[in-house]
C-alpha cells in the first residue's frame, strides 16, 4: 500500500483551502437566484428564469397565497407556459407532514427552477421550514438550478425574513424571521418605490446592523450567482450596506450617517454581495 507523501498532502491542503476561499459568502456556491420585487411581471423577468433552467422542470409554488387549493395555472406557471417551458407544475400544500413525504417532494427531483409566488412570506415556512420539500428546495441550487420569486417569494430568499409577522406585513421584525436562507446574513423587502417602502429595512438593520439589506421595485429582479449580482427589469432595487453611490460621485454631498444610508441601482448595474460595493 503506498501512503501520501508530505508534499501530497500539503498540496492537497492548499487546494482545498483555496477552494473555499473561492466558495461564496453571501450567495449560493451552485446555481443562481431572481429575486423579484413584485407587482406585474414583464416575460423578460419569466425568461429570466426559464433560461437559467435550461430547458428543465419548473416547479411553482403559490403557496404564500392564502388559497387551501390551487390550479396548475396559479403563480405564474401560465407565464412560464406561454414563454416556451415545456415542463412546470404547480405543488402545494399548507400541512408541513405532507411536505415532509417522498410522494410530494417527486416533482422537485429532477426540477431544474423552482419559483415561489407572492403573498405573505410566513405561510411559505409553517409550511416547508425542516421538511423534506425545503431540503429539495436546496437540491436545485445544488444541481446548479435556479431559484426565483416574487414579492413573498423574494423575501423567503434571504436568511432573515422580513415582513414575516402573521398579524400584519407592516411589521418587519415578526413572529417569524428566519428565511430559507439562499442569500446568507441578507434581509430582502419587495415592492419598495411603489408602496413607498424605502425606508421600512431600517427596522430590521437597527435591530441586525450585521444584515446587508436590499428590495427591489416591482417588475425588477437582481438575479444573483455566486456572490455576483445584476439588476434587471424595469424600476429599481436599493441597498442598504452602510455605504453610499452614485452616478455623478458622491464627495460634495451631503449625506446623513452611515446607518441611515440607502442608494439605488437600476437594469445592468452589478454589485458584490460579498464585498458589499458595486462594481464599475
Amino acid at each position: 500500500m503506498r501512503f501520501p507523501t508530505l508534499s501530497s498532502l500539503l498540496l492537497i491542503a492548499s487546494q482545498s483551502a483555496m477552494a473555499s476561499a473561492a466558495d461564496p459568502v453571501v450567495g449560493p456556491v451552485k446555481g443562481s437566484l431572481v429575486v423579484v420585487g413584485g407587482g406585474s411581471l414583464s416575460d423578460s423577468i419569466y425568461q429570466e428564469v426559464i433560461t437559467r433552467a435550461s430547458g428543465g422542470p419548473i416547479v411553482v409554488i403559490p403557496t404564500a397565497d392564502e388559497a387551501t387549493e390551487y390550479d396548475q395555472n396559479a403563480a405564474g406557471a401560465a407565464a412560464f407556459r406561454r414563454l416556451g417551458a415545456e415542463s412546470v407544475t404547480v405543488l402545494h400544500t399548507n400541512d408541513p407532514k405532507v411536505a415532509d413525504t417522498d410522494a410530494f417532494v417527486l416533482p422537485l427531483r429532477n426540477a431544474t427552477a423552482v419559483w415561489f409566488g407572492g403573498g405573505r412570506q410566513w405561510r411559505l415556512v409553517d409550511a416547508y421550514a425542516g421538511t423534506k420539500t425545503e431540503a429539495a428546495f436546496q437540491a436545485v441550487l445544488d444541481r446548479g438550478g435556479v431559484i426565483g420569486g416574487s414579492s413573498a417569494g423574494a423575501s423567503i430568499q434571504g436568511s432573515f425574513l422580513a415582513r414575516g409577522d402573521t398579524k400584519s406585513n407592516q411589521i418587519l421584525v415578526g413572529d417569524h424571521t428566519v428565511g430559507f436562507g439562499y442569500l446568507r446574513n441578507v434581509a430582502i423587502d419587495q415592492h419598495v418605490l411603489v408602496r413607498n417602502r424605502i425606508f421600512d429595512l431600517f427596522n430590521v438593520l437597527k435591530v441586525r446592523p450585521e444584515l446587508l439589506g436590499f428590495g427591489c421595485d416591482e417588475n425588477t429582479a437582481l438575479v444573483v450567482e455566486g456572490d455576483n449580482a445584476h439588476v434587471i427589469g424595469a424600476s429599481y432595487c436599493a441597498f442598504y450596506d452602510g455605504g453610499f453611490w452614485s452616478r455623478e460621485g458622491s464627495a460634495e454631498k451631503n449625506l446623513p450617517p452611515s446607518s441611515d444610508l440607502f442608494y439605488l441601482l437600476r437594469a445592468g448595474d452589478r454589485y458584490n454581495l460579498a464585498t458589499r460595493k458595486v462594481v464599475e
